[in-house]
C-alpha cells in the first residue's frame, strides 16, 4: 500500500505561531501558540516538535504549505521565507495559501471573505468559482455583502494544509509570495543616509 503524502503547513501572519501535519485528510499533529512577537525564534522548534509528535522526519514530507497573509508584515515574511527555504533544501514544493482561502475552504462559492485588519477595518476578497478578485482594505462600517465569511483574527492552519494537499502536484503553482494588501506601518527615515568616507 502506497503511503499517504505528508503535508506540513504553518502560519505566522497573525499573533500566533501555528502549524499542522496532515496525512491525507487526517491531522497527525497540530499546534497553535498565541504570541505577539518571537515567531522567528519559535517557528522551527515548534515544527521540530510537531514532526516528532507525528513520528515523521523532514525527509518524509511531500510538500510545505504556508499562510501568505494578509496580516502582520513581519510575520508573513517569517513564514514565507521559512517555507521557501525548506522547499529548496528538501526538494519539495511549497504552496502559498491566503487567509481568505483558508477561511472559506468549505464555504459555498461565490463568497466574500473578510479578515480583521485592525483600526476598524477589514481585508476583503471576493472568492467566486474561479479567479478571485484582488483583495482590498475597507472600513468595517461599509461591509454590506450578504454572503460573507469572517472577519477573523486567526488563521486555520489545517485548512492551509488541506488546500496545499489539493495543489502541490500541480507544477504550475507559483512559489509562495507575501500577500500585502496595505503598505507597512514603518516608513524609511527622512534623514539622508550618511556619507561613507574612503
Amino acid at each position: 500500500m502506497e503511503p499517504k503524502p505528508l503535508i506540513l503547513a504553518f502560519d505566522t501572519s497573525v499573533a500566533h505561531c501555528a502549524a499542522a501535519l496532515l496525512s491525507n485528510d487526517k491531522v497527525l499533529a497540530q499546534r497553535v501558540e498565541q504570541m505577539q512577537k518571537g515567531q522567528a525564534e519559535r517557528l522551527f522548534p515548534l515544527l521540530e516538535d510537531l514532526l516528532a509528535e507525528g513520528g515523521v522526519a523532514w525527509s518524509d514530507l511531500a510538500a510545505i504549505g504556508v499562510g501568505i497573509g494578509p496580516g502582520n508584515f513581519t510575520g508573513i515574511r517569517i513564514s514565507v521565507s521559512a517555507a521557501r527555504g525548506l522547499a529548496l533544501s528538501l526538494g519539495i514544493p511549497a504552496i502559498g495559501v491566503s487567509s481568505f482561502e483558508a477561511q472559506a475552504i468549505d464555504a459555498p462559492r461565490p463568497i466574500t471573505s473578510l479578515i480583521d485588519a485592525r483600526r476598524d477595518q477589514v481585508f476583503v476578497q471576493e472568492l467566486p468559482d474561479r479567479a478571485a478578485t484582488p483583495p482590498r482594505v475597507m472600513p468595517m462600517s461599509e461591509v454590506t455583502a450578504s454572503n460573507i465569511i469572517g472577519p477573523s483574527g486567526t488563521v486555520d492552519v489545517v485548512a492551509i494544509a488541506r488546500i496545499t494537499a489539493s495543489r502541490y502536484t500541480d507544477p504550475a503553482q507559483p512559489r509562495p509570495a507575501p500577500l500585502y494588501v496595505r503598505a507597512p506601518d514603518a516608513a524609511p527615515p527622512r534623514d539622508p543616509a550618511p556619507v561613507i568616507l574612503p
